[in-house]
Parts: C-alpha cells; structure tokens; sequence
C-alpha cells in the first residue's frame, strides 16, 4: 500500500538503526511516535505484560524502530487473543506499513493476517511462529532446537552427568534420578522445539534407567503449561509431588522451559518441604527474568537459558526495513520453521547457558543486568 511512499525514508531509517542503541525505550505501552514516524507506522503486538521478558522485548523494538525512523504502535493482548486480534485490526486500520507480531496462539490469527497482506503490509514473525498463514513475510526467533538441548544438558550438568555443553563426563554416577517434566504451552510452536530439544538429550538417558520419571508423564500433551503459566505448573508440581514422592523418594531435577514456569515448580517444592541444599533439584528454566537469576544466586534454580532481546529486537527491525526497502532481509535457516503453509525464512539467534558461575560476564558485563540489580 504505502511503500513508494517510505521507500525514499528507509536508506536514512536503515543508517539510524546502524547507529541504534541497544536500550530499551523507557515507555513500553500503547502508540508511541518518538521517533517522528517518517517511514510510517509500525505495529508491533506483543503477548503479554505478565513476563517481563515480553516487556523487555517491546520496548527494545519500539526503541530500535524510533531510532529509524518509524512512529510504532506497541500492543499487549494480556494473553487474550481476540484482545490481540483487535490490536492487530486497528493497526491495520491505523495505516500501518509492517507488522511486527509475537502471538499468543500462532494459529488463531490467520484472517487479520490475511487482511493485513491484501493490503500490502509486510509480517514479520517475532519469537513465535505465526502458523497457517501465507501473510507472514519471516522470522526472527532463536535456535529454539538448540535451547531445549541446553535445558537438558544444564539439568545433567547439574547432576553430574556431562558438562554444560553436553560432553560426559568420566566416572559419571550411574543413577537412576528422579526427574519430572514440564513443557510450554501447545499453542506456541516454540513449546514442540523446547521440548523435543530437551527429549533429544533425556530420552536415551531415560531409556538406559539414568534418569527415572516417576510419573511416567513423558508426552508433550502429558506435560504441557497452558499459557506457560507458573500457577498452573504449581499444582501440576504439587500433584506429582503428593502422588509420587510422598513415600519418601525425592524428586532430583525438574525439566522446565521458562523461568516463570520454575517459580511455579520451586513454590511447589517450598510447600511440600524441601529446603535448598543437598536433596534440592536441578531445575531448569529460560529467559534470564531477574527473580529466576536471583533464584540461580540463592540455589533456588540452576540454570536458565539467556536470549538477549536486544539483539532480537535488531534482527526484526532489521527485516522490517529490508522488507519495506524492496529487499531480501538476511535469513540462516529457510528449512525447519514450517507453519503448515509454507516454509517461513528466517533468521535463528544462538541462546547461551547461564549457571550461577558466568552471570556476572554473561548478563552483568553485557549490560543486561546490573550487579546491583541481581544482588543488590
């Protein structure tokens, strides 16, 4: 629709971001236009306010996209989707040139996508992928393969069984271990990554009696977070906890796939007696959310996975200007994010691991947290 008409803007927009601090904005909520929205109205529509990562997310993209010249019209649904397709609607209806789009559900959204492509408006994926639909332009996300594995391999690293990068470790116990599963919600594709990721590196451990689920819930469908919500994996935890461990046996780790999820599971295990020492689970987690790294200090959890937002928030930006500008954005993976549709190109960031040991060089000495921060 509006292209020609930004097309004159964007080389000047693409310098900007060049020059873009990685910072987020300081306001995180509705429309913004700081940045004078000379290359016209971006939506961008994200999830929720309940994590903080989401938070931080949205303000880095609203901070990048000013820097390049775009008015930004920043969204949470509070994970309600028609709340999220009402936003998307009037974005729409507000002129928007590009949408930027972190779902709640990836298949729920496919008729104001559709709305959004007659109109010539660019889709980039962000994080989670937008299923069902051929309106999505690309993808920015991490190697959601990659950050399930290290999930698993921080729990076996915590258990003594391989280093944080996988490698076993000689004269490793030989088990068994208790452990219980936990995987995302099953309207977020990321969930089916994170989760057969992690299973890549448990299953055989599994099958050769190392690592004992006690529950027998080994099944996505068994062990999935509806919303990724830490209440619902509370009780989840709680029921395990009183029909399985209630004998005597303890639980010795816990696969989670986000921070929030953990609280939910170290709240649980609070209530039912365990202190942290000796019998306390590995627990695992992602996203580095500030109570969850505190919670890695006091021994609380293990380990969490880190994906800095800034830089996803530059790879969107990034596509979002290529994509407007008439060209082909940078992309390193065309063949494994297939949303039923087609085959979405995009762009995979590398997650890192992050253990009470590499805090202060991974999350303080990158900025993303201070020293006082997580320990203040």
């Amino acid at each position: 629709m509006n292209n020609r008409k930004i097309l004159a803007t964007i080389a000047a927009g693409a310098l900007a971001l060049g020059l873009a601090a990685c910072a987020p904005a300081e306001d995180g909520g509705g429309a913004a236009g700081g940045g004078g929205g000379e290359g016209g109205l971006v939506g961008v529509a994200m999830p929720t306010k309940s994590s903080e990562r989401w938070i931080q997310d949205g303000e880095a993209v609203k901070a990048q996209l000013e820097e390049a010249g775009f008015e930004v019209d920043l969204q949470y649904a509070e994970d309600d989707i028609p709340t999220q397709v009402s936003q998307i609607e009037n974005m729409i209806t507000k002129g928007a040139v590009a949408l930027i789009v972190a779902s709640i559900d990836g298949t729920t959204l496919t008729n104001v996508l559709e709305d959004a492509a007659s109109q010539d408006i660019a889709v980039i994926a962000y994080d989670r992928l937008l299923r069902d639909t051929e309106a999505v332009s690309y993808y920015a996300t991490f190697d959601n393969f990659l950050v399930g594995q290290q999930q698993a391999w921080s729990i076996t690293n915590g258990l003594g069984l391989t280093e944080l990068d996988g490698t076993a470790i000689d004269g490793a116990p030989a088990g068994p271990f208790n452990i219980e599963l936990f995987a995302g919600s099953l309207d977020d594709n990321n969930a089916f990554f994170f989760f057969n990721g992690a299973m890549d590196v448990l299953q055989p451990l599994i099958d050769d009696g190392v690592l004992v689920v006690k529950s027998d819930q080994t099944d996505i469908e068994q062990v999935a977070t509806l919303r990724w919500d830490g209440e619902t994996a509370q009780s989840r935890m709680e029921d395990i906890l009183t029909s399985q461990y209630s004998g005597g046996d303890k639980v010795n780790a816990v696969l989670s796939p986000y921070d929030g999820i953990s609280r939910g599971i170290i709240s649980a295990l609070e209530g039912s007696g365990y202190t942290v020492g000796a019998e306390w689970p590995i627990i695992s987690g992602q996203d580095a959310e500030l109570d969850s790294v505190k919670a890695i200090v006091s021994g609380e959890q293990y380990a969490t996975i880190f994906k800095d937002t800034r830089d996803l928030a530059s790879k969107a930006v990034e596509m979002t200007v290529a994509v407007l500008a008439g060209e082909e954005p940078e992309v390193n993976n065309t063949e494994d994010y297939d949303n039923g549709v087609k085959k979405v190109p995009s762009f995979l960031l590398e997650p890192i691991i992050v253990v009470a040991d590499n805090i202060p060089e991974v999350l303080i000495d990158s900025g993303y947290w201070t020293d006082e921060e997580i320990n203040g």
